[in-house]
């Protein structure tokens, strides 16, 4: 058991392709780049990529959508059904595929093939929704939210992301998160007594986004609506004074899938029995590394199936996964007896430099030859298990020797990551890494924090 309560996601899945290279030169025939050894990478996206990112989060998901049999409906099952439950709806037409083309990881086109839309509903997907305790509907407008509208007014979700080509959310949903951009559409749509702006739109964007979400919770008669405001974070607003929620960190990173991570978080956040504020400020948090850890294109490996052991179990088989893609493996190591804010800001910025992140941790044998009797203050299954709830986290590898030698040998990461306070000091891991092609680095550290200038603090408080 996880302990966290089960969802159900309604709504369009997408298949997402990335194809991922490099451009320094353009097209001899047209003033076009041409990008070059690109690399593929497929996942779930829309509705599917938020039931994902749920089941992921170690929850039991089921994603009611349209199918189609042909090969885009038939790689998303292969991608979905091992982690979660899908529920398929009759598809007209092929399931929706959008491809992006990068290059140096900046999107240079996107490709957009198949127009499928659910058709009708089904008994079983009106006996799971009957069933469920708590529901997200993540609408991309191909109609599989609208086949079940009857279902969902007399079951409203805890969470309806809309667009703007679906159906309004149902009355009494819970919470409401429409873009920045879609909010604006679908305030500018509201009869001129129901929108508050009108001829008279105040001068300030953000006093205009609260009035819009004011008369957009009033509109639709539900609960809250917050508006996603990247990097600037969300606003929401019960149709009364705002409560904005900004994000914790600055990230300019591929924002592709925030909104789904947004959703997700949000719904599964409810399910368990949080409030909407409180909700909602753990979707910004989570959307936020979700953008810093690379957004979708950063997702790499298999979500976990409810109740099973985290990715984390196996760095060996994620680094072989990253390998498989082209992608770049980082590692970095340490003690980690008393977590704070100089380990979580190196961490976060390793893991921006590649694909994944591997945290090498000293056992608690290893820990006391180095910091003598007393130590470690958190044994070894603590410091683990903070490490892995950090979103900038991949996996977490356990060493016993007092040096993570073995341990690289075994993982011959791309890169190996040492904070600043060891500038000028001998790098034993630097020679090893010569041997694989790996390079060693420093990044900066925050000065003054440390896990024994910690406990001294705490010993000198007690005293």
């Amino acid at each position: 058991m996880t302990g966290k309560e089960p969802l159900v996601v309604v709504g369009d899945a997408l298949l997402d392709r990335d194809l991922t290279g490099h451009a320094d030169r353009l097209a001899p025939d047209a003033p076009v780049p041409v990008v070059a050894d690109c690399a593929e990478r497929v996942r779930p996206g829309g509705a599917a990529l938020a039931a994902y990112l749920a089941a992921r989060d170690g929850r039991d998901v089921t994603l009611i959508t349209a199918l189609d049999d042909g090969p885009g409906g038939r790689e998303l099952r292969r991608l979905l059904e091992p982690f979660l439950t899908v529920v398929p709806l009759p598809m007209s037409g092929e399931v929706p595929q959008k491809t992006r083309v990068l290059a140096q990881g900046r999107p240079v086109v996107r490709l957009d093939h198949g127009a499928g839309r659910a058709r009708e509903a089904t008994d079983e997907a009106r006996a799971a929704l009957a069933a469920a305790s708590a529901v997200l509907v993540s609408d991309y407008g191909r109609g599989a939210a609208d086949t079940l509208r009857a279902e969902l007014r007399g079951r409203p979700p805890e969470v309806w992301d809309p667009h703007p080509r679906g159906g309004p959310p149902v009355a009494g949903t819970r919470l409401v998160t429409p873009a920045r951009a879609e909010a604006h559409g679908f305030a500018a749509a509201l009869p001129a007594d129901r929108n508050q702006n009108g001829a008279d739109a105040p001068r300030s964007d953000l006093r205009t986004v609260a009035h819009e979400a004011c008369a957009l919770v009033r509109h639709w008669r539900v609960a809250a609506v917050t508006v996603t405001l990247g990097a600037r974070g969300a606003l929401l607003s019960y149709g009364e004074h705002p409560l904005l929620v900004p994000v914790p960190a600055a990230h300019h990173g591929d924002p592709c899938g925030a909104g789904d991570r947004f959703a997700a978080t949000a719904a599964g956040q409810l399910a368990d029995g949080v409030l909407v504020g409180e909700a909602v400020e753990g979707a910004v948090t989570a959307a936020t590394a979700f953008v810093g850890a690379g957004g979708a294109a950063g997702l790499l490996g298999p979500p976990r199936a409810a109740g099973t052991a985290p990715p984390a179990d196996d760095p060996a088989g994620l680094v072989a996964e990253v390998r498989a893609t082209g992608g770049t493996v980082v590692a970095a190591g340490g003690c980690f007896d008393l977590l704070h804010a100089g380990h979580v800001g190196l961490l976060q910025a390793a893991r921006r430099i590649g694909d994944c992140l591997v945290v090498c941790v000293n056992s608690d044998a290893s820990v006391r030859r180095r910091k003598g009797e007393g130590r470690p203050v958190n044994p070894l299954a603590d410091r683990v298990r903070v490490l892995r709830a950090l979103a900038c986290v991949d996996a977490v590898a356990v060493f016993d020797e007092d040096t993570p030698e073995r341990l690289l040998v075994e993982l011959r990461p791309d890169v190996w990551v040492k904070g600043g306070d060891y500038a000028g000091a001998e790098l034993p891991e630097a020679a090893l890494l010569d041997e694989w092609g790996g390079q060693a680095v420093l990044l900066p550290y925050l000065d003054g924090r440390s896990s024994t200038a910690l406990m001294a603090r705490a010993a000198e408080g007690a005293r």
